[in-house]
């Protein structure tokens, strides 16, 4: 079995998010594709605006909804506290979860070394799969995976596709709500009047 594993605050979740998930699993053959909200982000604050947990879960419910290989995944938020991906990745090969590849995008891969906590051990209990952001980073992703292989025996896997760059920062202060995310996402933040809509 092959699992990918998409976290974020989901803050709300978009197509863009669904984008990066099917092109990895398209390219790596992946069995599934958890959806996984974080609980409490460990290096950024979330906004004052900010939806609850409830509210994020169930926004990636819908979103996920019509695609039977992707799944929400409840584990950090039902954990509490701060939400760092090598406790994750112990506790999904606990309950028998293997073959992982964590889905990361430029940003996360290039500070990968630098901020995230344990990050030799979490290059042990996964595969990086490494979507861009923008076309023009594919340089700086290759030069990066190539200094993790060469460091920590890291193994990567660089998931090549047509970028879909959606900020949920922008949805979330008034964008194209409905250009950028799922209907039903989209009815769930105007019927809960959430991010001021």
């Amino acid at each position: 079995m092959r699992t990918g594993i998409l976290g974020g605050t989901f803050n709300p979740p978009h197509l863009g998010h669904l984008h990066a998930a099917c092109l990895a699993k398209d390219a790596l053959g992946l069995d599934k594709v958890l959806f996984i909200p974080t609980n409490i982000p460990p290096h950024k604050r979330l906004p004052e605006d900010t939806a609850t947990a409830a509210d994020r879960c169930e926004m990636v419910r819908l979103l996920t909804a019509d695609a039977p290989w992707a799944r929400l995944d409840t584990i950090e938020v039902d954990r509490g506290g701060a939400s760092y991906t090598v406790d994750t990745l112990r506790a999904l090969h606990a309950r028998g979860e293997d073959g992982l590849y964590l889905i990361v995008g430029t940003d996360m891969l290039l500070s990968f070394d630098r901020i995230w906590r344990a990050p030799e051990e979490i290059a042990r209990l996964c595969t990086l799969a490494v979507c861009a952001r923008e076309d023009e980073d594919w340089a700086a992703i290759a030069e990066k995976a190539a200094l993790l292989r060469k460091t920590m025996d890291a193994k990567i896997e660089l998931v090549r596709g047509e970028s879909l760059t959606i900020s949920s920062t922008e949805l979330r202060q008034g964008g194209a709500l409905r250009r950028y995310t799922a209907p039903a996402v989209a009815d769930y933040i105007e019927r809960n009047h959430l991010y001021g809509y």
